[in-house]
């Protein structure tokens, strides 16, 4: 006999105890979103592979090393939730709307990386896009929002670090600056980091090297070389949650691994998570929209892990979903009648089950109450009796009243 089959590396079996909280997640979410005004969307899994080598950026990771692409036929399983839907915003003429258009998805995302403790090659995001507005108001709604869910999982340890990365033509001579200074310090740089410089010096400020740490410390920061329009709409920003009392650091050094980013920037962690921290975070992609085609469209969003939200957060109350009959019979010839009891009965809006595992009827009663059935309606030659589990009483009654007698549970 061959090795039994395994999932694949960096995948993972969502059982039904997981599914409770990742149910509860959704619930929430989908709550405080719909709420401000969101509307779910959902895009394909395979996208057109040019959508995020011009929309995510030739230079980062996951287009140079991270994306599953099929390269005869030029499709890429997403690796993020952003571009596609700023795709199906132009394709589907969402232009039309009032603007900004709000949008919320949850989905599976893939990306070839190391497996880690809430980081898989198969995992799922929850994300919101607001596009249609340069208001920074948008910027602060956008984030406080997922304040909100993560509060509402009472996640642990939360840090909400918050930065600008200006307009393209800031960071652009900005760039040309932190060349100069990574290539002045390139001896005490880490090799990456060297590798990076003409493609993405950014990143240098993510790295672990302690040589490069130590180099970008004396580093000229981003923040600090802001437009009078950018700091103001920065400024708007931090106010505006201010107003609402959500704490927050600005730390110039927060850069995102993505291309599209202009303005603000924000990243949720947790001290739950260790030295893998992130929980979510986005920003403002004020150009994304041109780059893959369309129209100057402003755009704010973010996007979060649901395994790493989760890895932050308490785990939820695993109280079984309630059952209001379990159909048991003493004989085979007693299935047919017992199987249409318990559809019947689900008909009726009620929970019910029909013993399907070819148990004697002692141990039907023994599943029953193991279930936290109720009532059982146990079926036999001599009719059919209903036994309340919770005060033990039973009694005869006709098989078409039984939902009659157990009515619905008190809420």
């Amino acid at each position: 006999m061959s090795d039994r089959i395994r999932a694949p590396r960096g995948t993972y079996d969502v059982l039904p105890e997981d599914a409770l909280a990742r149910e509860r997640l959704e619930t929430s979410a989908k709550g405080i979103l719909e709420r401000a005004g969101y509307a779910r969307i959902e895009t394909p899994i395979f996208e057109a592979t040019e959508l995020f080598a011009r929309g995510v950026g030739e230079s980062t990771d996951v287009v140079q090393k991270e994306m599953y692409t099929f390269r005869d036929e030029g499709i890429t399983l997403r690796p993020e939730g952003t571009a596609p839907v700023c795709r199906a915003y132009l394709e589907q003429g969402m232009h039309k709307l009032p603007q900004p258009v709000k949008l919320w998805y949850l989905g599976a995302f893939f990306r070839r990386e190391r497996p880690q403790q809430g980081r898989f090659r198969q995992f799922w995001q929850l994300g919101a896009e607001a596009i249609g507005s340069d208001d920074p108001a948008v910027d602060a709604e956008s984030i406080l929002l997922l304040a909100e869910i993560l509060e509402a999982l009472a996640a642990r340890g939360l840090r909400l670090r918050i930065s600008s990365l200006g307009t393209p033509a800031t960071r652009a001579e900005y760039r040309d600056e932190l060349q100069a200074y990574l290539r002045e310090h390139e001896d005490r740089l880490s090799r990456e980091v060297r590798e990076r410089i003409e493609l993405n010096p950014l990143r240098a400020f993510d790295a672990d090297h302690p040589g490069t740490r130590e180099v970008m410390r004396g580093a000229p920061l981003l923040l600090d070389r802001l437009t009078p329009e950018d700091h103001e709409h920065f400024e708007t920003v931090t106010q505006l949650l201010d107003t609402v009392g959500l704490a927050y650091e600005v730390d110039p050094t927060l850069v995102r691994g993505l291309d599209y980013y202009t303005r603000t920037v924000f990243e949720f962690t947790s001290d739950a998570l260790g030295a893998q921290s992130g929980v979510g975070g986005g920003g403002r992609y004020d150009g994304l929209m041109e780059q893959i085609g369309g129209p100057a469209t402003p755009g704010m969003g973010w996007a979060a892990g649901l395994e790493r939200m989760l890895l932050a957060s308490p785990p939820p109350p695993t109280a079984p979903p309630p059952l209001d009959l379990y159909v048991a019979y003493a004989k085979p010839e007693h299935e047919a009648e017992a199987f249409r009891l318990a559809a019947d009965t689900r008909r009726a809006g009620l929970a019910a089950r029909v013993e399907l595992g070819g148990r004697s009827l002692k141990g039907q009663l023994r599943q029953a109450d193991r279930a936290g059935a109720r009532y059982v309606a146990i079926l036999g030659d001599e009719g059919t009796s209903l036994k309340d589990m919770e005060t033990g009483e039973q009694r005869e009654v006709e098989t078409g009243t039984v939902m009659h007698h157990i009515g619905r549970p008190p809420l």
